[in-house]
């Protein structure tokens, strides 16, 4: 008979609870440069102890590493990729699918495809398109004004003028002040801010505020659907840029991050002076730390993938979370975290951290090669590839083959494909163009 009387019992638990202070430091590895400014934002609103300035303002020569080659008028490196990434054509093509375009219009369409750059520009006159489908040239203009409506802004342009003006149009940031800039950026990349004025009949700090805007714009919009690319609608958190004698430097891009500061003498004391002194200063160590650690882990990271940044992608090498978490003796969970959101940017385009890693494709004792390096080889295949005969699975395991030494499976070459959104074989066929 089960006994009804009360009992007293001792029991031991043992559980794991985050306290505020600790909560918002994981929050904060997690956030990007955006998601930290709004955290920061709400928290000066809240708190009078704490003060929040605009970011530092870029000069005129401080331009991100993706801008070097395009303001000295280069076209894009040849050696990174030497044709207009699938992704991008099988992008671009399933947009002009949903244009209600003549079947004539639908062939030019695709000669101005066939002439896209890796940067989303055009590689080709528009005369010698015209000559080549057998169409006039306002017949191939009145085309290629479609095509620039494709997203994202830019792509189609013919020049780095244009491409930035149809980001300004499609921003709403096109006045008359930034057209005669665009038309100028020769003068913006060499820093003649006075002469820049004249010409715009504005202010020196009106040429600051739009030369920012177009910082912030993608040169080539193009790079986006390359394997590491990644789309961004803000400045990079972090910045790549190489120094003299070799190697590479990895800093904050500051111009991304607010300046947080002690306010101790508030005009508006809201709250008592001790609790909200704790508070703002709690809060500026986390945003120190949460830099500090970012900071750390993208040299890190770069350390082990320096070769990448030099000769692009296809040199990255397996690298795991738990390597770098070992060699800064932190938690892999914390790694996890401060890469999870995070962009760099390089020569080669923004990339996210993230994608640096990628676990070793091979046999063990075998040849072996990163699982991205392996992606971003398979994209430079069918980039390469004639369209009018596209290399199937098969084909492109047996071409990854002889590239790395590394017996790769057809089914795996299909899955890598699928991932970067690149259609099979039969679909990235093309016909010959009609006149």
């Amino acid at each position: 008979m089960t006994s009804t009387r009360p009992r007293i019992n001792v029991t031991q638990i043992q559980k794991l609870a985050l306290n505020t202070s600790l909560y918002t430091a994981i929050t904060l590895l997690r956030a990007d440069a955006a998601g930290l400014t709004r955290y920061l934002e709400e928290q000066a609103a809240e708190n009078p102890y704490l003060r929040l300035g605009p970011p530092p303002a870029p000069g005129l020569h401080d331009w991100l590493p993706r801008w070097t080659g395009v303001l000295q008028g280069e076209g894009y490196d040849i050696n990174n990729a030497a044709a207009s990434s699938p992704s991008l054509i099988a992008h671009v093509m399933a947009a002009i699918d949903l244009m209600p375009l003549p079947r004539r219009d639908r062939h030019i369409a695709q000669a101005l495809t066939d002439a896209l750059e890796p940067s989303g520009w055009l590689g080709q006159p528009l005369a010698a398109i015209a000559a080549e489908v057998q169409a006039s040239l306002p017949e191939v203009e009145s085309v290629l004004l479609r095509l620039q409506t494709i997203d994202p802004a830019g792509l189609f342009a013919r020049n780095l003028a244009e491409c930035l003006l149809l980001q300004a149009k499609e921003a709403d940031v096109l006045d008359a002040p930034m057209a005669v800039l665009l038309q100028n950026l020769d003068l913006l990349a060499n820093g003649d801010l006075g002469r820049l004025a004249k010409i715009c009949a504005i202010p020196e700090a009106g040429v600051m505020a739009r030369f920012r805007i177009i910082r912030a714009m993608n040169p080539k919009p193009g790079a986006d659907f390359a394997p590491m690319g990644a789309a961004l609608l803000r400045e990079p958190d972090l910045v790549a840029r190489p120094v003299a004698g070799g190697g590479w430097s990895v800093a904050l891009n500051r111009s991304a991050l607010p300046d947080v500061q002690l306010n101790p003498t508030p005009d508006n004391q809201t709250i008592g002076q001790t609790e909200g002194l704790a508070t703002a200063r709690a809060v500026c160590r986390m945003v120190e730390a949460r830099n500090a650690t970012l900071l750390a882990v993208a040299r890190s990271i770069l350390t082990r993938q320096h070769s990448a940044l030099t000769h692009g992608p296809m040199a990255l090498v397996p690298m795991a979370m738990a390597e770098v978490a070992q060699s800064l003796a932190l938690h892999e969970s914390t790694i996890s975290r401060v890469v999870a959101g995070a962009s760099i940017d390089t020569p080669h385009g923004t990339w996210w951290l993230r994608h640096l890693f990628s676990p070793a494709v091979g046999a063990e004792n075998g040849p072996q090669v990163a699982g991205a390096a392996l992606r971003h080889r398979l994209a430079r295949l069918i980039s390469l590839e004639n369209r009018l005969s596209p290399l199937s699975d098969a084909a492109l395991a047996v071409a990854l083959l002889a590239e790395t030494d590394v017996q790769i499976a057809r089914r795996t070459v299909a899955k890598y494909r699928e991932d970067q959104g690149i259609p099979a074989a039969h679909r990235r066929k093309r016909r010959p163009h009609l006149g």
